[in-house]
């Protein structure tokens, strides 16, 4: 079955597939068990960019790869926000801007469900592919746990990161509201 997938879901469900030896990796005690899992989550941020890629390259886009694509995606982003929260890499007001973009995730995902049922299109804006990168390469710093003793100013550049990505996550929020909102039924229309 899976040969005969397009490489692009291939891809997209290999990003899923890592997730739980992703996370088994946090809990190895291990300098090799951080760079491994740092490892995974950037082969997974490059298959995000790849399975785009040659979908449109190969013109083999498809309701599937347009289904799972986000889902890979945002189980990635919880899960690494879920684990770096538990094994308190972030922690405080650090974890302000998490909330930020996961309360953003599930808002913009359940507009695009609600949306697809009305038949409207909400395709991606420059702005959320910007948003998603500065907060790929956040959590990639503070994922970079065991660096901290080498380069200074690793972990406090992947915070930063990861405010700006908040910063951009309220942005692209209100821009998809403003764009489905004529759209949406309130109750007594």
């Amino acid at each position: 079955m899976l040969t005969s997938l397009p490489i692009a879901n291939i891809l997209t469900i290999s990003r899923i597939f890592i997730l739980v030896p992703y996370v088994l990796l946090f809990y190895i005690p291990h300098s090799w068990a951080n760079w491994t899992a740092v490892a995974l989550y950037l082969y997974a941020c490059l298959t995000d960019y790849f399975d785009g890629f040659f979908a449109r390259r190969r013109n083999q886009e498809s309701s599937f790869g347009r289904f799972l694509d986000p889902v890979a995606d945002k189980l990635l982003i919880i899960t690494t926000f879920v684990m770096l929260a538990g094994t308190n890499r972030l922690s405080g007001v650090s974890l302000i801007p998490s909330v930020i973009i996961l309360c953003r995730e599930v808002f913009v995902s359940g507009l695009r469900e609600f949306l697809a049922d009305v038949k409207v299109s909400v395709p991606v804006t420059l702005l959320a592919k910007w948003k998603t990168a500065v907060q790929m390469a956040a959590l990639s710093f503070l994922l970079a746990d065991d660096m901290r003793g080498l380069i200074w100013g690793l972990h406090e550049l992947g915070i930063i990161l990861l405010w700006l990505a908040a910063i951009l996550t309220l942005f692209t929020g209100y821009q998809y509201m403003k764009t489905c909102y004529p759209h949406i039924p309130f109750e007594g229309e």
